[in-house]
């Protein structure tokens, strides 16, 4: 029998089939690795929502196309990340802008509020209307640019639910009165609520306006305790409103940025913005916010309240 390299002809076919599992077992533990790579790469890009988090999960590969495609990762993580900061910065820089435009604009309408309550008469009152609604406007700016920064400006406390809806009314006392719309409150002195005291009012002032805005006579605050001695146990606030209502088709998108619906076109003053702020601020809070209405019959606005005090907290103070 021949022989190869000193091998017998059995030899030599032992030795090429001994190399070839030795070289299928490199591919196919090359293949294992490459796969446990791509495919841990596929879920984490699934789940992740920023690409400069890769690098937080996934050590650098050894192999070739590995390296090249984690080093683009890498790249493109520093850049977004770069340009998340730069939006950042631009967004608070426009906030702080905002914020001082809005504080200078106070100054000549306090003077303007202080030489109307001199003055007497129907022009005078009509006068003070105005430049109430002025202020209102401008409130709304303000908490339209607090409530879509960057930073939070709201700390989570036991905040007394009755106290916080009267100061709501109060401040848009001359409002009600012209369009004769009553509040009745029907709060429990020592109901109290975890929320930001500013912000609630800002929110039940919305709420308020809204429902005076649309024909309402009476606006009704009612409270009650839900789901008490359980983990879900919370406090609602239900404001209803006898005024026009809303149309079916407009009330899924009562809460969108802008919408002004049927009845706000029919007016012609609305922005749109009011509850989608009521909305966007619950968010933040925690605290559950949904409507019901009716036309012709009215309108129904309620806030849920958790009592997890986890979530009580101060940010950005």
């Amino acid at each position: 029998m021949g022989t190869i390299m000193g091998l017998t002809r059995d030899g030599s076919a032992a030795l090429c089939v001994f190399v070839g599992l030795v070289a299928a077992s490199v591919l196919v533990l090359d293949f294992i690795r490459r796969r446990h790579f791509w495919k841990q790469a596929s879920v984490m890009l699934e789940m992740m929502d920023e690409t400069n988090q890769m690098q937080s999960f996934l050590d650098e590969p050894g192999f070739l196309e590995g390296r090249i495609a984690y080093a683009i990762a890498e790249r493109m993580g520093d850049c977004g990340h770069a340009e998340m900061q730069s939006v950042q910065l631009e967004a608070a820089g426009y906030r702080d802008y905002i914020e001082l435009w809005i504080h200078e604009a106070k100054t000549p309408i306090a003077a303007a509020k202080l030489i109307l309550s001199r003055m007497q008469g129907e022009e005078s009152d009509a006068l003070s209307r105005e430049v109430e609604r002025i202020e209102d406007e401008v409130e709304q700016a303000l908490y339209y640019a607090r409530s879509t920064s960057v930073r939070s400006d709201y700390a989570i406390r036991e905040v007394n639910l009755g106290e916080a809806v009267r100061e709501a009314c109060k401040r848009h006392a001359r409002f009600l009165i012209e369009r004769q719309a009553i509040p009745s409150i029907r709060i429990p002195t020592d109901a109290t609520v975890l929320a930001d005291r500013p912000w609630l009012v800002f929110m039940v002032g919305q709420v308020v306006v809204n429902a005076a805005q649309y024909g309402a006579h009476t606006i009704s605050f009612v409270s009650t305790e839900e789901g008490v001695g359980t983990s879900r146990e919370h406090t609602v606030l239900e404001v209803a409103d006898d005024g026009c209502g809303i149309p079916a088709e407009d009330v899924p998108r009562v809460f969108d940025r802008g919408f002004t619906g049927r009845n706000g076109r029919a007016r012609g003053s609305a922005t749109g913005m009011g509850l989608y702020l009521v909305a966007s601020m619950c968010e933040q809070l925690g605290v559950g916010v949904r409507l019901a209405s009716e036309e012709g019959i009215g309108t129904r606005v309620i806030f849920t309240f958790p009592h997890d005090r986890r979530r009580a907290h101060v940010t950005g103070m």
